[in-house]
């Protein structure tokens, strides 16, 4: 599955979540508390698209998942000269 089969919502759901897994750091007790319950509601929204969306497509759950996180956390490097 390459980075232009995977819909735009399930990039922004990932980004949430890693952006909110990334706020923990530093935190404790009761501010830490309610990050933790932020990022797994964005962590639940992501998994409940990425089902949703495996489903409908008859794609593998597992591989789109994967295909999605790769994409969010090791973007391939863009091409300036295919801009040009």
């Amino acid at each position: 599955m390459n980075v232009q089969q995977i819909p735009d919502e399930l990039i922004t759901l990932e980004r949430t979540a890693e952006q909110e897994r990334a706020r923990l750091a530093g935190l404790t007790g009761d501010d830490y508390d309610a990050q933790l319950r932020r990022w797994r509601e964005a962590s639940a929204a992501f998994h409940t698209a990425v089902t949703e969306h495996a489903t409908a497509t008859q794609i593998s759950r597992y591989e789109l998942e994967q295909a999605v996180k790769k994409a969010v956390r090791h973007p391939e490097p863009k091409d300036d000269a295919a801009d040009q």
